[in-house]
Order: structure tokens, then sequence, then C-alpha cells
């Protein structure tokens, strides 16, 4: 089951919407046949592994890091094939949260009479498929947050000026996080104040995340680097026709969902693209977007580079939050990874 969950972990930038799955089979204690899912159309790892294996697979155990998918998709039912392979025993390390497979694939596989168990190694198979589990079990994707910042805590001068705070590393490091997302997050006052494209850069990839900008009054400049290319996805709080038409004819699309203040509903936008089959998405924004998003509890996991600098006071902080009169009313961090990329120290944490 390791060596599927390596044999998963070659499809991290590329097999969005669907979940990232190796498979392994085995026969006489030895390896017979291996694959993954490499992307959305493309065979699933089960088929690539039966396919390497050939008359090897009959009586051989399958270990595959998913609940084998036992519903027609893009492909056919992985389950069928399988059963079809003479496969003698299926082992899978987490069950499908997809509620057209949950559990009835392993329920098909042992009807047939072949041998099921699961669990082995669920943890690492659930936290390669984080997105994918998030959006299935919450109906919101997964959301990332990255920040870069100096040792007090400052992301931008009080000019809005950041390029650039952490150096080519830390930046080269934040690139691996974007290619592994399915979107790019960010708002309308980073945009005016970088002009970012929001693009991989740094990463081999065969797909670019979706650029997606919160712009409450639709005022981004047709102009701006976001949206070369075309196929931006703009949230907006007004429908302004003349504004939704401008940014149309660059190729970009408009969605329109405010909330009681005039500002962009942050939480229905993270439904939207949960629709729109988004599994992760990477947050590179101002103190303002952050803070909105942390105290709305839709952040679910840092990654924090700070530089050996300091900005001082005046500057920009990561976080635009109400302040608080009492600590009980901090926010709890779970740090999961600390580690020098570079000259800067790079922290990964998860919100209790």
């Amino acid at each position: 089951m390791a060596r599927a969950l390596q044999l998963a972990h070659r499809g991290l930038y590329t097999t969005a919407p669907n979940p990232r799955v190796g498979c392994v089979i085995v026969r006489d204690h030895a390896i017979v046949g291996e694959g993954w899912h490499e992307r959305a159309g493309r065979p699933h790892a089960e088929i690539c592994a039966l396919e390497a294996a050939g008359p090897q697979a009959r009586g051989a155990s399958a270990y595959v890091t998913l609940e084998p998918c036992v519903h027609e998709g893009r492909t056919g039912p992985c389950t069928e094939a399988l059963i079809g392979a003479g496969v003698a025993r299926v082992v899978a390390a987490l069950q499908d949260p997809n509620p057209l497979v949950s559990g009835r694939g392993l329920e098909r596989l042992h009807e047939a009479g072949i041998t099921v168990g699961a669990g082995l190694l669920e943890a690492e198979a659930r936290e390669l498929n984080i997105g994918f589990v998030s959006r299935m079990t919450r109906g919101r994707p997964w959301v990332r947050l990255k920040l870069a910042a100096s040792l007090d805590g400052k992301t931008a001068l009080n000019n809005g000026r950041s390029q650039w705070i952490t150096g080519e590393a830390a930046r080269r490091d934040a690139h691996h996080w974007r290619a592994r997302a399915c979107a790019v997050l960010t708002g309308i006052g980073t945009v005016r104040d970088d002009d970012p494209r929001l693009t991989v850069r740094e990463v081999a990839t065969s797909r670019q995340p979706l650029r997606v900008v919160v712009d409450s009054r639709l005022e981004l400049p047709t102009a701006a680097r976001v949206l070369e290319g075309g196929g931006a996805l703009i949230a907006g709080a007004r429908e302004d026709r003349k504004a939704i038409s401008a940014l149309g004819a660059v190729g970009a699309e408009v969605v329109v969902i405010p909330n009681g203040a005039g500002k962009v509903e942050l939480a229905e936008l993270l439904r939207e693209l949960a629709r729109r089959e988004i599994n992760e998405v990477h947050v590179e924004a101002g103190h303002k977007l952050n803070g909105s998003l942390v105290a709305a509890g839709l952040v679910d996991e840092l990654v924090a580079y700070f530089a050996p600098s300091l900005l001082g006071d005046a500057a920009r902080g990561m976080f635009d939050l109400p302040e608080l009169h009492d600590l009980a009313g901090r926010r709890s961090l779970d740090i999961r990874d600390v580690r020098m990329i570079g000259a800067d120290i790079r922290i990964v944490a998860r919100f209790v």
C-alpha cells in the first residue's frame, strides 16, 4: 500500500477534479502490476495495474489507495474490471467519500466472491486527497492560504508594496502549492498592488489552476495580468452589466454572489467552486480578504513563509481581524510542519 501511495502521488498536479489514486497488484509475494491515475478521462489506477499484470492478475491481491469505483463515469467501473480479471483480494486504503461509490464498490467486490478490506494507511490516503474528501463530504473545497511575511508578521509595506519579502527559494516552493490546487484565489486589492498572473511557472505542469478574483464592485481592470489568456472567474456583489460585458470581452466569467453587506458571500463562492469540481483552493491575497476568510471559518490550512527581516508596525499585517479583548477568542492552530526554505522559514499549520 505504501508503494501504491507513492504511485498516487505522481498524479499530484494532474488528476483534478478526480482523486489521486495508485494501485499495486501482488501475486506470490511479488508485484506483478502497478499503475496510477494520471488525469481525468484516462484509465483509473486499477485498470493500468491490471493491464500491466495481464494474466498474472488472476488469483492476485490488489492494493488500491481508494475504494474502486462502481459507477459509470468518464471510464467504466473498476469493480467490474477487477472481477473480470479474476483478482482474489482487494485492499483499499480509504473508502470513497463520493456518494456514488461510498462502500458500494467494496460491497460489489464482496458479492462477487472477492475478499475485501479497507483502512490500511487510511490517514495517508486521506491526506493525499484532502481536497477531494472535503468537496465530497462538506460541499466545499479545502482552502489553503499562503502567506509571505517578515519575521514581525508583515506582508506588505503600508503603501501596498510586497515584492519581494521572501527569497527566491520560498517563491519557487510556493508554486508547488499552486500547482497542486484546482484554483488560485485573490482579491481586487492584491491585483491593484501587485498585478499578479497567478499562474504556475516554477513547476512543470500540464494544466493551470482556475484563477479566481474576489471583486465586489467589479473594478478589475481589463488589462490586469490575471485576465491574460482568458478563463478567469470574477466574483462580484452587484449586477454591473457594463463591467460584466467588458470582462466577458477579455474571456473572463463573472458570478454575482452578494451578501447582506454588499460584499461577496465567500461561503457561497466556495460552494460554487465545489459545484465546478474544485477540490483545493490556494489563496494568495491581502490582509483584508485573508481576514474575511479566517473570520468566516473558511480557511483550513496556512502555508506561511517568514523572512529574516522586520518591516515595522506601520506595515500591513497578515490578517485584518477584529480586536480581541480576551485570549479565549484566539484562533488555535495545529503546527504540521516547520522547515527552512532557503533563508526563510516555512510553517504549515491547520486551524483546530
